[in-house]
């Protein structure tokens, strides 16, 4: 049998990045610092081109090439379009955050654009190596931007402590793969599930594999307790990092729990639920218990994240369809939440000033309305109050438990939410009942401004309007 050629079309979204990748690096080198806002033009034109693909990809159901390893299917095309619309609204927000601070570099926007390449090859990925390799593309590309600003030593330290960190977790994951293969005698995840379908004597190894994937999976989430390296990077990291880190990523991490654990190795359920289970209710504890003490507000949404990410863990550890089309409907509007709560921090940012403190937020009603408003509805919606998009997102999740008849998960997660609503209830009384430490304006962009309004009424309107994204998710997860 001769050599039969891949079919390119299922990836021609990657293609495309990759070739648009290829051209900002060589025309940012003829490009000035004054300048620098074509490479801005040049890689949102590059998602935009990127996303086109994208959405037509999967259309017609799963299409597999690259034998087998690489998939187009609707979650991947669900997945991908958001990745994509986060990551541009992400570069928006940054750029006069980096031109104030004068480390506005074509570098930046080539690193994020290499972060998301190896993102949408996670999304898409279907076979061991290529779910690694976009892995490794993606966290390389992170620890690099973390350690942006080269003159700040907390940035390098936080870059060190990431990089190092991530290597630990991704030998872990690859250790869990390499038994996969081991024991199944393939890299394809439907292959594996077929041979775990009917395989009883290897149950002991499987069951070690599956605890070390969820280690490298939950590392890349940041759940409890692999969670150490959150706060600090999220402190460390300029915010316009933070932004990108905290966003864009968790979506690629849904994909590879959601392809490793579903997918490969859905016939060993038994044997990594528990496992979800504890780490959701250890991160839903410490994410929002710790969150109370913080001060600096990048810290507080670090841990916010951190409980997060245990209701998604929760719409796994139901073993419901409905329980993960639920973590990927959290998880989609989780990311656009954190986007708006980190972009009004960079708002009020400005040259040699970082609004990361709890405090700075002081007044911002009296400072500018809108902007505050904006925030009130990122943190209510954080919250879960209805009629915004948070409030939908914890319902379907706890909804799925209770049809699986998990009750006391259900619990611990309405509990969990009473409390953290402290920390965001702070936020918002800082906003409006005290009085402001500064007077000055808030300085930003037209286009930053328009879309940072649009992202505080995303969550708003899709609370009102939750019904035709959540069937888009009941659609990918089938």
């Amino acid at each position: 049998m001769g050599f039969v050629p891949p079919e390119f079309g299922p990836a021609m979204a990657e293609v495309i990045l990759a070739t648009g990748i290829c051209l900002v690096l060589v025309v940012d080198l003829f490009i000035s610092d004054r300048r620098r806002g074509f490479t801005l033009v040049l890689a949102l034109a590059t998602l935009t081109a990127t996303a086109w693909f994208a959405g037509a990809a999967g259309s017609e159901g799963e299409v597999l090439t690259f034998s087998g390893s690489f998939i187009a299917d609707p979650l991947a095309r669900v997945l991908k379009m958001f990745t994509l619309l986060i990551v541009a609204v992400v570069f928006v927000y940054s750029h006069v955050y980096l031109k104030d601070r004068e480390i506005l570099k074509g570098e930046y926007y080539l690193l994020g654009l290499f972060a998301t390449l190896g993102m949408l090859v996670m999304i898409s990925a279907y076979s061991l190596l290529t779910m690694y390799l976009g892995l490794e593309l993606m966290s390389l590309a992170l620890y690099a931007m973390v350690a942006f600003d080269r003159d700040s030593p907390v940035a390098a330290e936080s870059a060190m402590k990431y990089f190092v960190l991530g290597a630990i977790a991704s030998g872990v994951l690859l250790y869990g793969m390499s038994i996969l293969y081991g024991v199944t005698g393939t890299l394809r995840l439907d292959d594996i599930a077929a041979v775990l379908a009917v395989g009883e004597s290897q149950r002991p190894v499987v069951m070690l594999a599956a605890a070390f994937v969820i280690v490298g999976v939950a590392f890349k989430f940041g759940a409890v307790p692999f969670h150490n390296w959150v706060p600090d990077v999220y402190h460390g990291a300029p915010t316009s990092v933070t932004l990108f880190i905290g966003t864009a990523p968790k979506l690629a991490a849904f994909a590879m729990l959601a392809r490793l654990l579903s997918t490969a190795m859905g016939p060993e359920a038994l044997a990594w639920q528990p496992m979800l289970v504890v780490m959701a209710v250890l991160s839903l504890g410490i994410g929002n218990v710790v969150a109370i003490a913080q001060t600096n507000i990048k810290r507080m949404l670090a841990y916010s994240t951190i409980g997060h990410v245990g209701f998604i863990f929760l719409g796994f550890a139901s073993g419901l369809p409905e329980g993960r089309q639920a973590a990927l409907f959290y998880t989609i509007i989780y990311s656009i939440m954190a986007a708006g709560a980190f972009g009004i921090v960079i708002l009020m940012s400005r040259r040699g000033f970082e609004a990361d403190e709890l405090d700075d937020l002081k007044g911002l009603n009296s400072r500018s309305p809108w902007y505050a408003a904006m925030m009130l509805m990122l943190m209510v919606s954080m919250i879960g109050i209805p009629p915004f998009v948070g409030f939908f997102a914890k319902l379907y999740v706890i909804s799925a438990l209770l049809n699986a008849d998990q009750v006391w998960l259900a619990v611990v997660a309405v509990l969990f939410s009473v409390i953290g609503a402290f920390y965001y209830l702070r936020v918002i009384k800082l906003m409006y009942f005290d009085a402001p430490e500064e007077s000055m304006p808030l300085n930003a962009s037209f286009d930053m401004r328009i879309l940072l309004s649009l992202n505080g009424l995303a969550v708003l309107l899709l609370g009102l309007f939750a019904n035709p994204l959540l069937e888009l998710c009941a659609a990918a997860i089938n």
